[in-house]
């Protein structure tokens, strides 16, 4: 039997949509080298979201969030706490999926110590 993630419906899809959104354009293959390398100049882990919405790494990759007037940060924290979780698992899914040649060139930010 296959993992099969709940459906949770999103509470402030615009601000949900909007951030992930964002995300999904920073892993697109043609910008994800550019985020992984902002990542590693921060000295940020990939799998350190906090920090990442903390440094505005998400901002110098995606031109469309760093043209808003909104950040990351404040889209993320103005929403409820399961579309947060919600988001989080997202974000994590699609670092994962990075292409195994770039993460490993990257083996230092996808390392857990």
């Amino acid at each position: 039997m296959a993992f099969e993630q709940a459906t949770i419906k999103v509470e402030k899809e615009t601000e949900f949509e909007e951030l992930r959104s964002a995300i999904d354009r920073a892993f697109n293959p043609a910008r994800v080298e550019t985020f992984l390398r902002s990542l590693q100049g921060s000295g940020i882990r990939v799998r350190d979201w906090d920090s990442v919405l903390a440094k505005r790494i998400i901002e110098r990759t995606d031109e469309s969030l760093a043209k808003s007037e909104e950040t990351a940060l404040s889209l993320y924290q103005a929403l409820s706490v399961s579309d947060q979780a919600q988001l989080r698992e997202f974000y994590l899914s699609r670092i994962e999926g990075v292409d195994l040649a770039l993460r490993t060139r990257f083996q230092k930010l996808y390392r857990y110590y």
